[in-house]
């Protein structure tokens, strides 16, 4: 089913449509795990999206797409549930919160020859952009962004 293509394609979460739909979260996870939904639920969920049956019952966009990923390491799908990177992560806002802390980081570290309170939030800034730099790398490495 293209149900989660579908559903990232308009920006939702699984709850945001669960709740569009009137059905469980739990029915939309199992769905979108290749469970079968019943007809019942596919009126919902076509409803909820705003297209037919007959699309949501296709397998694909696109027929070749290789389904075999690597399931994400249990931190990252963590992070995700708390919001941290909301529905879908922008590498793009990433690389900018990055540059930004680093500058600043480096601003304050520089001021830190005069006061120690700016050296200290200079590093927590610094610590901040690498923790930004290391959460892009994964999302190098698992390929979690979206149209890049």
């Amino acid at each position: 089913m293209i149900l989660k293509q579908l559903r990232l394609s308009k920006h939702l979460t699984q709850a945001q449509l669960a709740m569009m739909s009137g059905l469980n979260i739990r029915t939309i996870q199992r769905i979108e795990q290749g469970h079968k939904p019943s007809m019942e639920s596919l009126k919902c969920l076509a409803a909820a999206l705003e297209t037919d049956i007959d699309t949501l019952q296709k397998e694909s966009f696109m027929p070749n797409q290789d389904t075999s990923t690597r399931p994400l390491p249990l931190w990252l799908r963590v992070w995700f549930f708390l919001g941290t990177f909301q529905c879908q992560p922008d590498r793009q806002l990433l690389t900018r919160l990055e540059f930004i802390l680093h500058g600043f980081g480096l601003s304050f570290c520089l001021m830190g020859l005069f006061s120690e309170a700016a050296l200290v939030g200079g590093l927590l800034l610094l610590v901040n952009a690498y923790f930004i730099r290391y959460s892009k790398y994964l999302g190098d490495k698992f390929a979690i962004w979206q149209g890049s």
